[in-house]
C-alpha cells in the first residue's frame, strides 16, 4: 500500500510521536509559527477561566474547561484557531479578511496576528461552555 502524504497534518504532528504537551507541541513547530502559536496561547490564556488547562487534542494544542474550549496550531503558511463552528458564524463580519472554514479561523504568518480578536472569539466560547453547562 502507497503511503500518502497529508497536508493536513500540522508542522509538530509530522514527527514521530504525538506531542503530549503544548510545550512539547510548540518545541517541534519551526519559526515564525512557534512565535505566532506563543502569541496566540497568551491570548487564549488572558481569556479563559483561570481553572481552564492546557492540553493535546487530536494532536494539537487545546485549552480545556468543562470539556475542550478552543484548539490552535501551525501549519506551513498560517495558523489556526478552532473556536468552533457556532462562534465563527457568530463572528462572521469581524472575521471576512481571515480565511475560514466551518470551525477554523486561519492566521497568515506574514501578517499581524489580531489579538483582540482571538480574545473575544474565546470569550465568545467560554460564554457558550458556560451557557451549555447551566441547562
Amino acid at each position: 500500500m502507497k503511503k500518502v502524504k497529508s497536508g493536513n497534518l500540522s508542522s509538530a504532528a509530522k514527527g514521530s510521536g504525538a506531542p503530549k504537551t503544548v510545550d512539547e507541541y510548540l518545541a517541534g513547530v519551526p519559526e515564525p509559527a512557534r512565535s505566532a502559536l506563543n502569541k496566540i496561547r497568551a491570548a487564549i490564556r488572558s481569556a479563559v477561566p483561570p481553572q481552564a488547562t492546557e492540553t493535546i487534542s487530536y494532536r494539537i494544542p487545546a485549552f480545556s474547561y468543562n470539556g475542550v474550549l478552543v484548539w490552535f496550531a501551525a501549519f506551513s503558511n498560517h495558523c489556526s484557531l478552532f473556536p468552533t463552528a457556532a462562534v465563527i458564524e457568530a463572528f462572521k463580519k469581524e472575521l471576512k479578511g481571515f480565511s475560514t472554514s466551518k470551525g477554523t479561523v486561519h492566521f497568515p504568518l506574514d501578517k499581524p496576528l489580531p489579538i483582540a480578536l482571538i480574545k473575544k472569539l474565546v470569550k465568545a466560547r467560554v460564554a457558550q461552555k458556560e451557557s451549555k453547562k447551566r441547562r
